[in-house]
C-alpha cells in the first residue's frame, strides 16, 4: 500500500433514535474514512456508562467485505478494533466489550490471540483497552475504501447477555461451488460446463516452464559444495539454499497446498446452498470431485505439480499435503508441532515442566527421524507467530494467575528480586531461550542433516534480545504482511541474528465476490500481481535474503475458516482456476530471481494500487 498523507473524512450524522426503525447510511471515501457519532445521535436511551453490560448489539449491513474499524471513545481514549462483517446481508452482530476492557489470554499465535470469530462476524481484540463507563461516541472509520463502499445501520443497543450473532434475512448466502451467492462478477461460474471448459483450456496451456532449475530445483548453471542435502552457504557476499547436488536454490513456495476444506459449517447449513458430499471435505475438494471424477484426491497432486513447474515455484509450502512431499518431484517445508505451544501461556509451554523435555524429545524422533534421509525436505519450522514479543507482562500475568506449575514457581522466584516490566521481559526470554536449546537440540538428535527454519516470527520485529536468540537457527524466519520487506529490518535483523532470512507468509488481496482482502489490500486483481512482483523481487535484492512463502494456495472459505477469516489469497480460486494476473506476475519474477539476488539486474520498481 502507498503510505500516503491521510485525507480523513469524518461525518457526524443525525439519528432520532434507533425506535424509530429508521436505516442510516454512511459512505467511506477518501485515504482514510471514518463517520462518528455521539450515543444521542444513535440512540437516545445509550447511557454513557457500559459496565453492566457485556455486548454492543448492532444491525447492520455492509456493502463490500472490506474490514472497517469499531471505535469506541470516552475521556480522550479511543479504542479501535477491526471488524469484518459478512457483507451484503443484514447481520446482528454482538460486540463482546471484553475485548475492549481488557486483553485477550485464549490463543497460542497472532492469529488466535488477536482475534475472535463470531457467527456473522470477526473483531480483533488487541489495542488500547478501558474500563468503559464514560463512553461519548462510536465511530467506524476504513482505510484505502475501494468503490466508495457503504455501511448501513438500523439498531444499535447494549445488552448484557449475549442476544446472538446471526444473518437476519433470507439465505443461503454460498452456492453449490463455493461462490458468494448476494453479488456477481465477470467470470463467476453459472454452470458445471462452463467450469469445465475453464479447467480444460488451462490444463492444455500449462508447460514445463524454463526457469533453468535442476532436478531439485536449484539453479542448474551453479556450482558449490554438494553435500546431498539442503544447507545454507554466503557465496560473493549473497547468502543462499544450496540444493542436495550443489546447486544455489532461492525458494519460492505456496503455503496450504491441499483439499481439505476448514470452513465453519456447525450451526450455519442454513448459508449453504448445498454442502459436499461426506469425504469432501470443503467446497474446493468437491470441485476437484466434479473435475476429476472418483481418483480426484490423487489427481489434483499431479495437476498441482504441473502447475508449480509452469510457474517456477520449486518448493511445495508450509502446510501442505504430506503427500506432496512424498511426491519426490519438490523440495518441501515441514512444520513441526508437539512442544506444547497450543495449551501453553500465550504460545509460550511449560518448559520448566520436569517431563517436557521427554515431551519434545518424542515429538521430534516421532516427526524428523522418518525424514532425515530425504534429500528434498528443505527444513523444519519449529513453530508460528508466537505472540508473546510484546505481551511479555502479559505473559507472566497469565503463568501466575494460572493453577500451580514449574514455570510459575521460575516466574514467582525470579520476580522475587524484583517485579519490573524488564524484569519481565528479561523471564521471558530466559524462556524462549530454553524453548530454542531443548528443542533445536532435539531436532539435530534425531535428524543431523536438514536446516532448521526457525520461528516464523510475526507482526513487528521481535525485541532484540529475542532476535539475538535466535541465532541456533540455520535461517531467521519472519512472516511479513506490508507492501515490502523494509532493508532497514532486513539489516536489522541479519545484524542481530548473523543468519539468512526467510519470509514465511505473505499476500495481497482484493476485496470482493464476498471475501475480505487479507491483510495488505491492492486495487483489483491486475495489481496484486504488480504487488507480488514488487515484494518478492525487492527482498531478493538484500543480500542476505533467500526465500518466500506466499499465504496460501486456495482462497479462504467464503463464509470463514474456523477464525473466520474469509480472505482473497488464493493463487487459486475456490473452483481451482488460476487468478491469471498473478501467476503470469509469479513466473516473471522467477524468471528474474537469480539475476536480481546476484545483483545483475534490478529489482522491479512498481508499487502496487490500494484505491
Amino acid at each position: 500500500m502507498v503510505r500516503s498523507s491521510c485525507v480523513w473524512t469524518i461525518a457526524f450524522l443525525c439519528w432520532a433514535g434507533s425506535a424509530s426503525g429508521e436505516i442510516r447510511q454512511v459512505v467511506f471515501d477518501g485515504t482514510v474514512s471514518e463517520h462518528k457519532w455521539t450515543l444521542k445521535d444513535l440512540n437516545a436511551e445509550l447511557p454513557s456508562d457500559w459496565s453492566g453490560y457485556n455486548y454492543l448489539d448492532l444491525e447492520i449491513r455492509a456493502s463490500s467485505p472490506q474490514r472497517f474499524n469499531l471505535n469506541l471513545y470516552s475521556q480522550g481514549l479511543v479504542q479501535s478494533r477491526r471488524m469484518h462483517p459478512l457483507a451484503n446481508a443484514w447481520i446482528r452482530a454482538a460486540v463482546p466489550l471484553t475485548y475492549y476492557r481488557q486483553p485477550n489470554r485464549q490463543g497460542f499465535d497472532l492469529a488466535s490471540v488477536g482475534k475472535v470469530p463470531r457467527n456473522s462476524f470477526w473483531i480483533t481484540t488487541g489495542g488500547a483497552y478501558g474500563a468503559l463507563n464514560a463512553v461519548e461516541a462510536i465511530g467506524v472509520a476504513m482505510e484505502y475504501p475501494l468503490g466508495k463502499p457503504t455501511l448501513e445501520i438500523r439498531s444499535v443497543k447494549l445488552s448484557k447477555e449475549d442476544p446472538g450473532s446471526e444473518v437476519l434475512e433470507p439465505k443461503p448466502l454460498v452456492d453449490e461451488f463455493g461462490q458468494w451467492i448476494p453479488v456477481d462478477w465477470p467470470g463467476k461460474i453459472k454452470s458445471l460446463d462452463q467450469l469445465k471448459k475453464e479447467w480444460a483450456e488451462e490444463e492444455s496451456a500449462l508447460g514445463t516452464g524454463s526457469f533453468n532449475y535442476c532436478s531439485y530445483g536449484g539453479y542448474r548453471n551453479t556450482r558449490a559444495k554438494a553435500t546431498g542435502f539442503f544447507r545454507v552457504e554466503q557465496a560473493d557476499g549473497k547468502w543462499w539454499f544450496v540444493d542436495p547436488d550443489g546447486h544455489f536454490f532461492f525458494s519460492t513456495s505456496a503455503n496450504g497446498m491441499g483439499v481439505t476444506g476448514d470452513a465453519r459449517v456447525e450451526g450455519r447449513e442454513s448459508y449453504y446452498a448445498a454442502l459436499p458430499p461426506a469425504g469432501q471435505h470443503g467446497f474446493y475438494a468437491w470441485n476437484q470431485s466434479r473435475r476429476f471424477g472418483p481418483d480426484w484426491n490423487t489427481k489434483w497432486m499431479e495437476l498441482a505439480l504441473r502447475r508449480l513447474d509452469d510457474w517456477g515455484i520449486n518448493t511445495i509450502g508450509n502446510w501442505s499435503d504430506s503427500r506432496l512431499w512424498d511426491s519426490h518431484k519438490k523440495a518441501y517445508f515441514v512444520f513441526l508441532r508437539g512442544w506444547g505451544m497450543e495449551t501453553g501461556y500465550l504460545g509460550m509451554p511449560d518448559v520448566y515442566a520436569p517431563d517436557w523435555p521427554a515431551m519434545v524429545d518424542r515429538a521430534a524422533a516421532e516427526q524428523c527421524e522418518p525424514r532425515k534421509n530425504d534429500p528434498y525436505l528443505l527444513g523444519y519450522f519449529i513453530g508460528n507467530e508466537p505472540p508473546w514479543p510484546g505481551r511479555e507482562s502479559l505473559v507472566v500475568d497469565t503463568i501466575l494467575d494460572r493453577p500451580p506449575s514449574a514455570i510459575q514457581r521460575e516466574a514467582r522466584a525470579f520476580l522475587a528480586q524484583g517485579d519490573t516490566p524488564e524484569r519481565r521481559k528479561e523471564f521471558v526470554y530466559r524462556a524462549f531461550a530454553r524453548y530454542i536449546e531443548v528443542i533445536d537440540a532435539a531436532i539435530r538428535k534425531y535428524d543431523p542433516n536438514h536446516l532448521n527454519l526457525g520461528l516464523r516470527f510475526g507482526g513487528e520485529v521481535p525485541p532484540e534480545a529475542m532476535v539475538r536468540g535466535s541465532r541456533g537457527f540455520d535461517v531467521y524466519s519472519m512472516n511479513v504482511y506490508s507492501t515490502a520487506v523494509d532493508p532497514r529490518v532486513l539489516a536489522k535483523v541479519y545484524a542481530l541474528a548473523g543468519r539468512p532470512i526467510l519470509v514465511g507468509e505473505f499476500h495481497f488481496g482484493v476485496p470482493g465476490r464476498g471475501l475480505a482482502a487479507g491483510l495488505v489490500q491492492t486495487r483489483d486483481q491486475e495489481e496484486r500481481g504488480v504487488a507480488y512482483r514488487y515484494f518478492v523481487e525487492q527482498a531478493a535484492a538484500f543480500p542476505a535474503f533467500i526465500g518466500t512463502s506466499w499465504f496460501q494456495w486456495v482462497d479462504q472459505p467464503a463464509l470463514g475458516r474456523m477464525d473466520g477469516e474469509n480472505y482473497n489469497i488464493g493463487l487459486v480460486d475456490v473452483t481451482d482456476r488460476p487468478y491469471r494476473s498473478l501467476v503470469d506476475a509469479i513466473k516473471a519474477t522467477n524468471m528474474r530471481l537469480f539475476d536480481v539476488h546476484s545483483g545483475k539486474i534490478p529489482p522491479f520498481g512498481r508499487m502496487a494500487k490500494t484505491n
